[in-house]
């Protein structure tokens, strides 16, 4: 019945900070939709940030900025994405850590974006 993930809501407490975290830090690509929504790319899936005060309806029961966990698959080797996240300051939670993905053994790093959402990004284990 279902085919993919089109979207996934991301609530923040300024667009704009986010949109720097998101393009800087993680090379996502920004199609500005309006005001109060903004998508952040990957290939054919939309990080939507929305403001946490939108008027947007429909909506999430509670919009909870820094309640997101979600883990990002990189295509550059993990010491690459540390060195990079070194090289902007960006202080690491967790890892390189060992944990279990949706398809096996994965290796991962933590970080925390500026609503305090957790951040996993991770590579096959080999």
């Amino acid at each position: 019945m279902l085919a993919g993930l089109d979207h996934l809501v991301v609530v923040v407490t300024d667009i704009s900070r986010a949109v720097d975290f998101y393009t800087r830090v993680l090379g996502l690509e920004v199609r500005y939709r309006d005001i109060e929504r903004v998508d952040l790319m990957l290939d054919d899936l939309a990080l939507r940030l929305h403001q946490v005060d939108t008027t947007i309806t429909p909506r999430a029961g509670c919009p909870t900025p820094g309640s997101l966990d979600i883990c990002f698959r990189s295509l550059l080797p993990l010491e690459s994405v540390q060195a990079h996240l070194e090289a902007l300051d960006i202080e690491l939670e967790a890892g390189p850590v060992a944990r279990q993905g949706a398809s096996g053994p994965i290796v991962s790093l933590y970080l925390r974006d500026p609503d305090n959402n957790l951040i996993e990004l991770c590579r096959p284990e080999r």
